[in-house]
């Protein structure tokens, strides 16, 4: 049974910790300004000890991990957001609690890049719906016309409806402005619909970062074969985006998840907006036909949900309806 966190309002406690990379002193200005902004929204908000910047991940892996589970246990905090994704959280994931997590109430659990490799397993295995989108760094932004931003998803069942901003923009840099809360604009896209005239379709939410999704499939950690399996009534809608990796190791990458899967009872795949490389022979969108388009499912390429800001949030176990049809691209999301 999928279990979705109480609605998070102001007042409530928010708390911040870092399961993978930390913040270094120069980034600091920008994760205090961050924290600064929630609680001018309403927000009570506790940062933790696991914060540290000088290596690769915030300190060593058990610390990391005892502080994501004692706060997504702490029945005081509602929500949970890191300052950013990192490189090596799956570290971390064999080392949670879960016998404490399955036997407190679900708490939101908020990010996106390598938080994908969390946010998935405790979906999966836990059934808590989890939201992949900004994290801590890139709330203060506006939300662009269309979107939504998380907050406002998990403020309540929805339905939630988002539709394509048609806008492609870029952060500002931290020497540039710390305090940034307006997008970069630097140009247009449309999401682009691949496989059919027109889509009309629902399923449940699941997915995350190439990178870091290709590591925990065929594990206990990534079994979206078998939470397919469980959900095969609603259908899933997958979603995925690219960070850096170039064509040819996306492609590979994809082919691994299709054979651990992943699309077994999936009804359309979402493809994120991306910056990444070409390979020289095979582009990205070429990596993704080459792996997928054997399925013969619908693609809809070119969403908000990656790397490339803005950010469509979107919510692991909610049961989703897409369209893409003439003018109309939509998607709707409702916790039931």
């Amino acid at each position: 049974m999928l279990r979705f966190p109480a609605p998070l309002r102001p007042g409530d406690r928010i708390g911040v910790t870092s399961p993978s990379a930390g913040v270094q002193a120069h980034e600091s200005e920008r994760i205090d300004f961050a924290v600064g902004w929630l609680r001018r929204a309403g927000y009570e908000v506790v940062v933790g000890d696991a914060m540290d910047g000088s290596g690769i991940t915030a300190g060593p892996a058990a610390k990391r991990a005892a502080e994501l589970t004692a706060m997504l246990c702490d029945p005081a905090i509602r929500c949970v957001v890191p300052p950013w994704g990192g490189e090596t959280g799956i570290d971390v994931v064999d080392l949670l609690d879960w016998d404490a997590l399955a036997a407190a109430e679900p708490t939101w659990l908020v990010g996106y890049s390598d938080l994908s490799t969390l946010l998935v397993p405790i979906t999966t295995r836990l059934g808590w719906a989890t939201v992949h989108g900004d994290n801590l760094a890139d709330t203060p932004y506006e939300t662009p016309d269309g979107l939504l931003g998380w907050l406002d998803l998990v403020g309540g069942p929805g339905p939630h409806r988002q539709r394509d901003s048609g806008l492609v923009a870029d952060w500002w840099g931290f020497a540039e402005d710390s305090r940034a809360t307006r997008w970069k604009d630097i140009g247009r896209g449309r999401w682009d619909l691949h496989g059919a005239d027109a889509l009309h379709v629902t399923g449940r939410l699941v997915g995350g970062c190439v990178e870091t999704m290709r590591h925990i499939a065929g594990t206990p950690f990534g079994d979206v074969a078998e939470f397919g399996r469980r959900h095969a009534g609603d259908g899933l809608i997958v979603y995925l985006e690219v960070a850096g990796d170039d064509a040819a190791s996306v492609c590979r990458s994809l082919h691994g998840l299709r054979l651990a899967g992943w699309f077994d009872d999936a009804r359309a795949v979402l493809v994120g907006r991306t910056r990444a490389p070409d390979h020289p022979r095979l582009t990205q969108r070429e990596a993704v036909l080459d792996a997928l388009g054997r399925l013969r499912l619908p693609i809809v390429f070119d969403v908000e949900i990656g790397h490339v800001p803005p950010h469509l949030p979107l919510v692991n176990g909610a049961l989703a309806s897409v369209t893409v049809d003439g003018g109309t691209r939509e998607i709707s999301q409702r916790f039931a």
